[in-house]
């Protein structure tokens, strides 16, 4: 779908981080969908320990087996990259696709890393409530790129949805950042083996706020993955990274996972409530990772009012398919999703005139 020209041509490169960088003072972090929940101690003692190897240069061959079977797999089936994003530039310069195409509104990152490559990408822009229809990707499509759930909209595709968008001679990009958001990871694909040209990328960032130790993966067909590790740098994941990845795909691990996001259901499902009291403030769909999108008349001025009265939340124009009336907001505890809402009902007050 191409871009409408009277359309501001979205910012790829701008992430949420930038709302609460080091010059944003003391504000409340809303912008960020990364968990600020004390470290467990099963993950944090051995990135502790980790620390007195790091004379020796890193051996991914532990942490493969255990991501592997993590889900199921090989460990020739797991590539281990510098956090997740770092996986799209491998794709973008590994794979020799031709027409690729990313499904929007997501995670801006992979068409950025494909554009960097040099490559003319496609856009297939979802409008709301932000279903996919397979049928309207096209059949010449090499390479699809899609997120699971997406990133910003919080919608959780169907596994029978993306199924239907695999088939020979077509890279399918999955982009599960998220899936662990979700109580079982219903939709995930995590485990499909039988999908042709599947790839799907995961991260240990969001649950366990590990944005600065930068570790992600992608799983795939070994024949698939081997263009990908030929362009990657020589030892691209740390010594710490590579215990984090050990540690995150115990079964403690996945257990943990899994009563976080029954609990992130019942906070989001707060949130949602709240915002829909708000005069104004529509959320679209049914969200389903812990984040949420609304839609709400001058979000770019609501979004700067917020920042002076101390809290940051993301803004949505940077998105292509959404623009300036939409605001990214991250799921809290109900006691910062109670106080957030006060302030934005008092900021929505005071443009109204009231």
């Amino acid at each position: 779908m191409p871009h409408p020209e009277n359309t501001p041509e979205p910012d790829l490169l701008h992430h949420g981080d930038v709302e609460v960088g080091p010059d944003s003072g003391d504000l409340i972090d809303l912008a960020v969908n990364v968990r600020l929940a004390p470290m467990p101690g099963w993950l944090a003692t051995p990135l502790a320990e980790s620390l007195a190897h790091l004379s020796a240069y890193p051996d991914d061959r532990s942490a493969r087996e255990a991501v592997a079977a993590r889900h199921d797999r090989a460990s020739a089936e797991v590539l281990l990259t510098a956090g997740a994003a770092q996986a799209f530039t491998l794709v973008a310069h590994g794979l020799g696709v031709r027409t690729p195409l990313v499904v929007h509104p997501q995670f801006t990152e992979p068409e950025a890393a494909l554009r960097a490559a040099g490559h003319e990408v496609r856009r297939l822009v979802l409008p709301p409530p932000f279903v996919l229809d397979p049928a309207d990707v096209p059949d010449d499509a090499d390479l699809v790129v899609v997120g699971n759930p997406t990133n910003p909209t919080s919608v959780l595709h169907p596994a029978r949805t993306l199924e239907r968008l695999a088939r020979p001679g077509r890279v399918l990009l999955v982009d599960e950042a998220f899936a662990d958001t979700v109580p079982g990871e219903p939709e995930s694909l995590a485990h499909r083996r039988d999908l042709p040209g599947l790839l799907v990328l995961r991260s240990l960032t969001k649950t366990w706020g590990l944005a600065g130790l930068r570790i992600g993966y992608l799983l795939g067909a070994p024949e698939l993955l081997a263009p990908l590790r030929a362009v990657a740098p020589l030892w691209p994941v740390s010594t710490p990274a590579l215990a984090a990845a050990i540690a995150c795909s115990s079964d403690e691990a996945r257990q943990t996972a899994d009563e976080i996001a029954v609990h992130l259901v019942e906070e989001r499902a707060h949130l949602v409530s709240a915002l829909r009291t708000l005069p104004g403030v529509a959320v679209v769909g049914d969200p389903a990772a812990s984040f949420v999108l609304v839609r709400l008349a001058g979000a770019a001025s609501v979004r700067e009012q917020l920042r002076l009265r101390g809290w940051a939340v993301r803004r949505g124009d940077t998105f292509p398919g959404l623009g300036p009336d939409w605001l990214r907001v991250a799921v809290r505890d109900t006691a910062t999703t109670d106080a957030f809402v006060e302030e934005l009902r008092t900021v929505l007050s005071v443009d109204r005139g009231e």
